[in-house]
């Protein structure tokens, strides 16, 4: 008996309810024809086909050797975007054997079954093909599974969960739509109003569709996106990668990508938050680009946010699968918890750029948590950060205060600036640190943050923010709204309140 196993294929929409069934990319008619043959279909991973072929042979035949062909491994979250693009390899085997028809002279017939096993070697030698150009000294280039020409710039808008968690409904879609408008905060680029989880219906209909919870949300999503879309602004939508949401109200996506993809199409969505709970067991490497592809089919551009939470480091293979991944665990309104994922954040700073960016998570700003200081200090960093600049609070009823922090049309010009570059953590001294970055036009953004419990003066050395030395520069301060008069050269140095910051954006003139 001879065996042949391998990775053939990859079947999109198909692959979860049909692994359980045992049958993928394969008709059962089909199916029973392979089975009568002594070919025997098995699905192994959602996704994917493998079969095993076995063949009888006779005596003769089975004393033969067995060819082996290397076809190479995967694993490494760089390389899972090709899984999808070619095939491959099972990762769990490192080479497919095959039976040759000839041995001591003799010719064997092997009728149907060798024809196919033929056929499979045919496919296996074309994986091998595409698995020695991955592993070739120069890398190979990759088409980007997502290519829907959104992200230029971090998105702006508003999502519900920090300030209603699962207290939602249409009514309040609808009058932050509004808000948006009449705080002028859409005008300043606050265009995508989320919707996050709690949404939908516990359980599917009769045609597998997810429908929304007629007590929270009846006129449906389709109408609700209407009255979004009529104010000139965009409506986002949550799912999950999993058999359920987080919040275990409403089913998740995990077989069903395809059909909510389309879906979500239908109904005018903008944007998917796509969470990662309740994943039963499955790597995000290998779900989120199935929602990837289901959404390219839909064709209509649709922002994909990954929130893995940075589970698998997605920063380093989530350019090529969504345009922005979560970095971290949830924030919370918290002084250290903002910190803390701020931190965490910026380790990543290198793989954001126009596209595709870091996700710290949604602003708090405005719920109470923190002191106005501290929520300078937090928008300020999410700016300088590229990150999405996500309000979390409840727009209807801002504060000015809060309005005055997250309107500033400076900082945000400093997170909407064409360059795209992440800035990063240039210098730190116990609790007192400079974050710096570049911008275009040959500017540089600096950020001086104090973490200490005391007031104090913190110093930015033109060496650590990539200046040239005795430059002198322009300096605007973004949260004073004001320049100075002086031109410093060589350093800047300013006074900095406890858990408070300053932000400056400097541009040299000699």
């Amino acid at each position: 008996m001879t065996s042949i196993t391998g990775l053939v294929g990859n079947v999109g929409q198909a692959n979860y309810s049909a692994a359980k069934s045992g049958v993928i990319g394969l008709t059962k008619t089909t199916a029973k024809e392979y089975a009568s043959s002594g070919i025997n279909v098995n699905a192994i991973a959602p996704g994917f086909i493998v079969s095993e072929m076995t063949i009888k042979l006779n005596e003769d035949i089975k004393k033969s050797y067995l060819e082996k062909i290397p076809l190479g491994r995967y694993g490494q979250p760089e390389e899972v975007a090709g899984l999808v693009e070619f095939l491959a390899l099972n990762p769990a085997a490192s080479y497919m054997t095959g039976q040759p028809t000839l041995w001591s002279g003799r010719k064997t017939t092997l009728i149907m079954p060798i024809i196919k096993l033929m056929m499979m070697l045919i496919i296996m030698v074309t994986a091998e093909a595409a698995a020695a150009r991955i592993y070739s000294n120069s890398p190979p280039e990759r088409r980007n599974l997502l290519a829907n020409g959104l992200a230029d710039t971090p998105p702006m808008g508003w999502n519900s969960w920090n300030h209603f968690s699962c207290n939602i409904n249409e009514t309040v879609i609808k009058e932050t739509a509004d808000a948006l408008i009449s705080t002028g905060l859409a005008k300043l680029g606050y265009k995508y109003v989320n919707i996050d989880d709690c949404w939908a219906e516990k359980t599917r209909d009769q045609k597998g569709d997810l429908v929304a919870r007629k007590s929270t949300f009846p006129s449906g999503i389709k109408a609700l996106a209407d009255y979004v879309h009529n104010k000139g602004l965009k409506l986002g939508i949550y799912a999950d990668s999993g058999s359920m949401t987080c919040s275990k109200t409403m089913p998740g996506s995990l077989g069903h990508e395809e059909q909510d993809a389309q879906m979500f199409a239908s109904w005018g969505i903008d944007y998917l938050k796509y969470d990662n709970c309740n994943n039963e067991g499955l790597k995000p490497t290998v779900r989120y680009p199935i929602m990837t592809r289901a959404l390219m089919n839909t064709g209509r551009p649709i922002f994909f946010s990954l929130c893995e939470w940075g589970d698998m480091h997605p920063a380093l293979w989530g350019s090529k699968v969504g345009n922005s991944w979560r970095t971290t665990n949830d924030i919370t309104d918290t002084w250290s918890s903002m910190m803390y994922i701020a931190d965490m954040n910026e380790y990543y700073a290198d793989y954001a750029r126009p596209g595709g960016w870091n996700d710290p998570d949604m602003l708090e700003v405005g719920n109470g948590g923190m002191t106005k200081d501290e929520y300078t200090v937090h928008f300020s960093i999410w700016a300088i950060s590229k990150a999405p600049l996500l309000i979390g609070c409840d727009v209807r009823t801002i504060a000015k205060e809060t309005l005055d922090i997250l309107g500033n049309k400076e900082v945000i010009a400093v997170n909407q600036d064409r360059l795209g570059v992440q800035a990063k953590k240039v210098r730190m001294e116990g609790d007192l640190e400079v974050w710096a970055g570049p911008l275009s036009n040959y500017r540089v953004v600096v950020l001086l943050v104090n973490r200490g419990p005391a007031n104090t003066q913190i110093t930015a050395q033109w060496d650590d923010i990539g200046l040239p030395p005795n430059t002198a520069v322009v300096t605007r301060d973004l949260w004073l709204h004001m320049e100075w008069r002086q031109r410093p050269a060589g350093n800047i140095t300013a006074f900095v309140a406890s858990h408070g910051c300053k932000m400056f954006v400097l541009q040299p003139v000699s």
